[in-house]
């Protein structure tokens, strides 16, 4: 196998949120973020951050990454392309060292939250399909492409997708599956971007993700925050049974209680990050009787995995907590 170099481009001068690549996230510079990714990838060999600051090129190498050359301005433009700026870094690693790697994995720093796995998969597909020209993340569209259009200046439109007759009028579930390029990992064959001039060459395989923590607006950064800290564990969560990781039973009847499969993975996902899990419960608060056993075996059968059950909760309407963290919180963070 060939030698794997990951390229980290990292230039200074973001609009939308003012030094992102370096601004502060759960207390390290975002670019550390994804420098600590490829190092801690065991497939990747060589670490470089490709960046037009020489701040950003301090920091890169206080995060153990080679920063060998300044890019060239013109390659640090808004309007600059990622074959620049890769063609250069390659270009300029041949030409001073002779190193020519056989892949090359692009690691934006703009993704601060990165599972190691996905990016020894991604190369260790490439190694064992020599056909393949380069290999991206993607995830499942939330919107139709099959339901888009272009509109001319008339006003009148052109469906954007035409290999299905009248796609716009079928039902969604009867459509294919479409896919967008989330930008988290991309691995390609160095000859790609050298000989062909591509960051993709012609025959491009797919990885599924599902996660996407791309920065580029301040709630994205502050939900990527939100999510590293709860990663990190050490902390407590307490989740109520009943219309959290279970479906309200209107009848009270709680045997015949079904679980909330989302939020049980969620609940489960805290639990493998290292958090404390407590659930509570009022069933049986009003009527005295004896939900223990049931619930238990509920929650066991389930599959949830948690610290503590606790029974008895106050009646009441409303219920203030100044710490609440809501469903919908929690399912845009972690489904």
């Amino acid at each position: 196998m060939g030698e794997v170099l990951a390229v980290i481009p990292a230039r200074s001068g973001s609009k939308s949120v003012k030094d992102k690549n370096i601004r502060l996230i759960d207390g390290k510079p975002m670019l550390a973020y994804s420098i600590e990714h490829a190092l801690q990838a065991k497939c990747i060999d060589r670490v470089i951050v490709s960046t037009d600051s020489e701040e950003y090129a301090a920091i890169a190498r206080e995060y153990g990454a080679e920063t060998p050359f300044i890019r060239p301005a013109e390659y640090a433009t808004d309007t600059a392309l990622d074959i620049d700026v890769f063609e250069h870094a390659l270009s300029y690693l041949e030409k001073e060292e002779g190193y020519v790697p056989e892949l090359v994995v692009q690691l934006r720093p703009t993704y601060p939250i990165r599972r190691i796995e996905d990016i020894e998969k991604m190369v260790a597909y490439m190694n064992t399909h020599p056909d393949v020209d380069s290999m991206r993340c993607i995830a499942p569209a939330k919107e139709i492409a099959y339901k888009m259009w272009h509109q001319d200046e008339e006003g009148m439109l052109t469906p954007i997708m035409t290999d299905i007759p009248e796609c716009y009028n079928m039902p969604r579930q009867q459509l294919p599956k479409v896919y967008y390029q989330n930008a988290c990992i991309d691995v390609v064959r160095a000859a790609v971007i050298t000989k062909e001039h591509s960051m993709s060459g012609k025959k491009i395989a797919g990885y599924e993700m599902q996660d996407n923590f791309d920065i580029d607006t301040e709630e994205e950064f502050l939900k990527a925050e939100e999510y590293l800290k709860i990663s990190h564990g050490n902390k407590t969560f307490v989740f109520d049974i009943d219309g959290v990781v279970a479906k309200i039973q209107k009848d009270l009847d709680y045997a015949l209680s079904e679980p909330n499969e989302r939020m049980i993975r969620i609940v489960n996902r805290l639990y493998d990050y290292g958090n404390k899990i407590v659930l509570f419960t009022a069933r049986g608060y009003v009527t005295g009787k004896d939900w223990s056993k049931i619930t238990e075996s509920q929650m066991q059968k389930w599959g949830v995995k948690y610290h503590e059950l606790k029974f008895g909760k106050p009646n009441a309407d409303y219920y203030v907590d100044d710490k609440m963290l809501s469903l919908e919180r929690l399912y845009d963070l972690f489904d």
